[in-house]
């Protein structure tokens, strides 16, 4: 499945920041974003971009409570259009399946739906940056989706089971939402599991007229947003996929884009780049997250960035930094 590199700015934004009685521009301004952000009328974001907006969201908001916040003002007019129209389908199970289909028109994220005899089972897979996905995006996920089988149903549907990464401070609070209480995954899974029954619970908003209206121009606005992204943005993409498996050379790479390799660097260069150029950037940024958790040694590290060892990645990080990774992780912050 190939990678959104850009994703449109929908006006829910906007309207969800001020139902939080929040201001827009503070939280853009927090973020690093142009203040008219949310008032360009096709204003796109890339994954960076994304999360920094969720960071800032979680700062400006201050509190413990932001998914349920969210949650609470959930609405119908704040939808992106492919949450609205999965809104229309018959039940959970095709809302969900139609979702994850156009998950990526939202945000860099994957959601996969796994459908048994025993439940519906839904997982959260972020990418783009290969970044931890932000404290409380992973929350207000699951808040999220079990809002919209409870708006679809108008039934207070529970949860079967809730995993996340990290458990909310307040946990009482989140386990009177789902009512169940969530657990810590073991690998940091962002998981929320329905019984088969709820499953298949008729949603009350189902219009299937109305989504047949929508599907053509989801699916057209994510094949434009795949074709429409720089061969750089691509190549990066590519990278931050193959690196961790240790296929990043570039005739993989060119594969994995459908172009030969002299192409793929003939449309590099018409664009001021360079294939070593994106890779050395891309490991460099990773780098500099993966030093931010304490608990990656720098030889995990090293394997995670293509290094053959860890003296080359320390000598890559100097040349990139000035300083070693040991003095970098040293002298900042941790995440």
């Amino acid at each position: 499945m190939k990678r959104v590199v850009q994703f449109t700015v929908q006006p829910g934004w906007r309207l969800l920041i001020s139902d939080l009685g929040i201001n827009p521009e503070d939280v853009l301004r927090l973020a690093g974003l142009p203040l008219d952000l949310f008032s360009r009328k096709h204003a796109a974001v890339d994954a960076k971009q994304y999360f920094q907006l969720w960071d800032a969201l979680e700062r400006a908001d201050g509190t413990e409570d932001l998914p349920l916040k969210i949650g609470q003002i959930i609405s119908v007019e704040g939808f992106a259009p492919a949450v609205f129209a999965s809104l229309c389908s018959p039940n959970l199970n095709i809302a969900l399946q139609r979702l994850s289909a156009f998950k990526r028109l939202v945000g860099p994220m994957y959601l996969h739906v796994a459908v048994n005899t025993k439940a519906t089972e839904i997982s959260l897979e972020c990418y783009g940056q290969d970044l931890m996905i932000p404290r409380n995006l992973a929350v207000t996920e699951l808040v999220f989706i079990t809002q919209l089988v409870r708006l679809g149903t108008r039934y207070l549907v529970k949860p079967e089971e809730v995993l996340l990464p990290e458990l909310p401070a307040q946990l009482d609070k989140y386990t009177a939402f789902f009512g169940v209480k969530p657990k810590q995954s073991k690998h940091a899974d962002i998981k929320i599991s329905f019984s088969s029954q709820e499953g298949i619970r008729p949603f009350m908003t189902a219009n299937e007229s109305m989504w047949e209206f929508f599907e053509d121009g989801l699916r057209q606005r994510l094949a434009k947003l795949d074709s429409t992204a720089s061969i750089s943005e691509r190549v990066k993409a590519a990278l931050l996929e193959g690196l961790p498996a240790g296929q990043f050379a570039i005739g993989h790479v060119a594969k994995q884009l459908a172009l030969s390799t002299r192409t793929l660097q003939r449309q590099l260069s018409d664009e001021g780049s360079s294939f070593s150029t994106i890779l050395n950037a891309t490991r460099q940024e990773l780098a500099i997250y993966y030093l931010g958790k304490p608990t990656m040694a720098h030889g995990e590290i090293a394997y995670l960035l293509g290094f053959q060892d860890v003296n080359s990645f320390n000598r890559a990080f100097k040349e990139w930094m000035g300083v070693t990774p040991g003095s970098f992780r040293y002298q900042t912050p941790l995440h």
